[in-house]
């Protein structure tokens, strides 16, 4: 089968929608309202998800493949980080304001590049420690503020056990992506996909016990949009990184800081303070600058790989 021809702007387009559908997945989310168990929003998020995705795989006949897989156990440790990840994340979004939640959000890449070095032993260079180094000092100035606020009662408790939740989701999401890049060696793209809303649906229903509410027409409503636009946005994201480079696309994933502003003070009434500005501008460069640089190394590779002899190494 040809590869795929390679479109760079039909990819940035295809993100910057999936960057839009996740934003507006979010704000479902928080107009739900903050009495939802944050295991109650998840399952909504993964089960609803699963109707555009195996819609879209049908309509590719890709579905009865995806199911196929070479690494369950895999799969079944991918959704469990993806699921505590998911949870962590939806209980910051909903106790904090939305921008913070997001630019916090943006950690998770970099400590993603921690745990490749720790976990993959992954040789990871002076460069891009930097930049991992620069992006916590963004997350820190971001979230030193809310933390500070920790044991004052009211709504300061709140959004510091929100700022520690999103952190900790970073972390859980970082784990995620670990497991993601091992299954990418046996699986195919779709049935990572598919697989994970299936084990974060199970998963998240374990949760029962601790207390799913009753919800309004209006709850669901927004729990339920949330999920298809969170499994609508996957699509989007899968296909932009068939028509260009991850190195290409990926920086656009922080324009959902700009959109995530916009909504969260038009509906919310929520303004971003001076921290969460600065420290989102660190934060968004050392993100980019560790994209940039992982494209730097593939460049390195691939022209290693051509001067090589034919035969080397085997």
């Amino acid at each position: 089968m040809p590869a795929p021809a390679i479109n760079p702007l039909r990819g940035i387009f295809l993100k910057v929608i999936s960057v839009v559908l996740f934003v507006i997945m979010q704000t479902c989310i928080k107009a739900a309202g903050q009495d939802i168990p944050a295991g109650q929003i998840t399952f909504f998020r993964s089960a609803f998800a699963l109707v555009p995705i195996m819609g879209y795989l049908a309509w590719r006949a890709q579905l009865k493949g995806a199911f196929h897989t070479d690494s369950f156990s895999g799969h079944l440790k991918r959704g469990f980080f993806g699921i505590l990840a998911m949870i962590c994340g939806f209980y910051g979004l909903v106790h904090m304001p939305m921008p913070d939640a997001i630019a916090l959000g943006y950690s998770s890449p970099l400590i993603a590049v921690a745990l490749a070095a720790i976990i993959l032993k992954e040789s990871v260079r002076f460069y891009r420690w930097t930049a991992v180094g620069i992006g916590m000092v963004g997350v820190v100035i971001i979230s030193w503020p809310k933390l500070s606020m920790f044991g004052s009662g009211g709504m300061g408790s709140e959004q510091a056990l929100g700022a520690i939740a999103v952190i900790a989701g970073a972390f859980l999401g970082g784990l995620a992506m670990i497991q993601t890049r091992q299954l990418v060696h046996t699986e195919k793209t779709t049935t990572i996909v598919l697989y994970f809303s299936l084990t974060a649906a199970v998963f998240s229903m374990a949760s029962i016990p601790f207390g799913w509410i009753l919800l309004s027409p209006s709850q669901a409503i927004f729990l339920i949009c949330s999920g298809f636009c969170g499994g609508v946005a996957q699509i989007f994201l899968t296909e932009s990184y068939r028509q260009a480079d991850v190195s290409t696309v990926a920086p656009f994933e922080y324009s959902s800081i700009i959109l995530g502003i916009v909504i969260a003070y038009g509906l919310f009434g929520e303004e971003p303070t001076r921290a969460t500005l600065i420290g989102t501008a660190i934060t968004v460069s050392a993100g980019i600058f560790i994209i940039y640089r992982e494209h730097q190394l593939g460049l390195e590779r691939k022209a290693a790989r051509k001067a090589s002899p034919p035969g080397a190494g085997a």
